[in-house]
């Protein structure tokens, strides 16, 4: 089991300027929906933001402590427009 406050640590360990939201889905820290703002993001497609955020969790993600992620990735230029809906 990981902890919300590890996953986000994972994460800023990786891309310090993010900003992130973590969320267990289901209580039992292994299901997670993870939010991800970060200028890294810039120029990139969503299957090469998503993998920058699954390099940060490898580790977890390897030996199973996360079984599940649903992510959301946003360049923080998107992230303000989002926002703003």
């Amino acid at each position: 089991m990981i902890s919300p406050q590890q996953v986000e640590e994972m994460i800023k360990a990786q891309m310090p300027d993010a900003q992130i939201q973590v969320q267990d889905l289901t209580g039992g820290g292994d299901h997670y929906q993870v939010s991800v703002v970060s200028s890294q993001f810039a120029g990139k497609g969503l299957v090469q933001q998503h993998q920058l955020v699954y390099a940060a969790l490898k580790q977890a993600m390897s030996t199973e402590a996360i079984h599940a992620l649903a992510l959301k990735t946003y360049t923080p230029e998107a992230w303000e427009t989002t926002a703003a809906l």
